[in-house]
């Protein structure tokens, strides 16, 4: 029987996801995580961001990740990923929908509210730098909104809001 459009678009996004958060090495290796160019700034703040970054995310342990000195973390297995620094998301724009968690506004697709089985990635809206969180679908429902929740506080000490989400 022939997949469905929905079924490859779905398992084309979700490889699309894996390849630009980062995924395990082979042998459980470290996780992967890429460090985008950075302005002095942007690098000054998410050094700060991930130096504060905690020991657990969405009932997650931290695990290895490499490069050491990534902007981001790596939590539990399949690796939920945080990372910042990152550029715009594609489908962002002045449309899009913002998900406010604790005083900070997230981007997510609306692939991922319609497809409960598929990754999800999150990117903070309106702060300078981005942050993103790569949640595999492991985790949900509820895994992304306590990793949103669990870093918002970061996000607002660190990062600059540029535009708040409405």
């Amino acid at each position: 029987m022939r997949p469905s459009r929905r079924a490859v678009r779905a398992a084309a996004l979700a490889a699309a996801a894996a390849v630009a958060t980062g995924s395990l090495a082979a042998c459980g290796g470290p996780v992967e995580i890429d460090v985008p160019k950075l302005s002095a700034a942007d690098a000054r703040a998410c050094d700060a961001l991930s130096a504060e970054l905690p020991d657990t995310l969405a009932e997650q342990p931290r695990v290895a990740s490499e490069p050491a000195d990534a902007p981001g973390a790596a939590y539990g297995d399949p690796a939920i990923v945080v990372r910042c620094g990152v550029g715009t998301p594609k489908g962002f724009d002045e449309t899009a929908s913002c998900e406010d968690v604790d005083g900070v506004g997230y981007y997510i697709p609306d692939a991922a509210y319609d497809d409960q089985s598929l990754d999800i990635t999150a990117t903070t809206a309106g702060f300078r730098p981005r942050l993103e969180i790569a949640l595999p679908a492991e985790y949900r429902p509820n895994g992304i909104a306590a990793a949103m929740a669990a870093l918002a506080p970061l996000v607002k000490k660190h990062l600059e809001l540029v535009d708040p989400c409405d």
